[in-house]
């Protein structure tokens, strides 16, 4: 029979302070979970029996609406993916759709309460975490009532602070998104979000690249949507 993989404790910043003896009695209840482009880690509707740890890759957060789709959040390495649900023990509020190839340490929530009983710093800094989030998602819904090419702005805005990384030639946020996804992120059709990236292709304000975005001049985008 091969090895178990080790669980990669040290890539989630919660779990990665436990000490030895924490880490030897969890790693038997942890599940490691691979997924591929566009598998859904869990659907809306579905019991939260287990709060997930991306290690790798990205995740989008998905709510169904009567009209469409509108993707609440985009989760990366390090990030508790479903913990709202398991912490109030109801259904999981939205789905959960891998970006890209991803893994999660998946945790039973019984095995995983019993843990935080045992080390309520892990609560504090989850919870913590959970706060942050609940603002940024507020945020987020508060902007949705602004124009389309203001709410777009936004989003780019956003993910350049979150993922960008400094290039002679802008910030580079490396996350492949379809115009669909563009769209459900924005709430507004792909017709719509094809024109809004089209005219900033033009312009040379953000530039599609096969392996992310290039935002030439992240000061524009600012002025466009002044944070609050």
């Amino acid at each position: 029979m091969p090895a178990r993989p080790p669980i990669p404790f040290n890539a989630i910043p919660i779990l990665a302070p436990l000490t030895a003896e924490d880490r030897a009695a969890l790693a038997p209840l942890c599940e490691l979970r691979a997924y591929g482009k566009g598998d859904r880690i869990f659907e809306e509707g579905e019991p939260a029996l287990s709060i997930h740890f991306l290690f790798v890759g990205r995740v989008k957060i998905v709510k169904a609406a009567p009209e469409r789709d509108l993707i609440l959040e985009i989760l990366g390495p390090g990030e508790p993916v479903g913990a709202v649900a398991v912490f109030e023990q109801r259904p999981f509020p939205a789905t959960a759709v891998a970006l890209e190839a991803s893994g999660t340490v998946s945790i039973p929530e019984r095995e995983f309460f019993h843990l935080i009983e045992k080390r309520p710093e892990i609560t504090r800094r989850l919870l913590a975490g959970l706060t942050l989030r609940l603002m940024a998602l507020n945020r987020r819904l508060a902007d949705m009532t602004g124009s389309v090419e203001y709410r777009a702005a936004r989003l780019f805005a956003t993910l350049a602070e979150r993922l960008g990384q400094n290039r002679a030639e802008g910030i580079f946020v490396p996350l492949r998104l379809s115009r669909q996804e563009i769209a459900d992120l924005v709430g507004t059709t792909i017709e719509t979000a094809i024109r809004v990236m089209s005219r900033w292709q033009k312009d040379g304000l953000v530039e599609t690249d096969k392996d992310g975005f290039l935002i030439r001049r992240i000061a524009e985008l600012k002025e466009m949507a002044p944070a609050d």
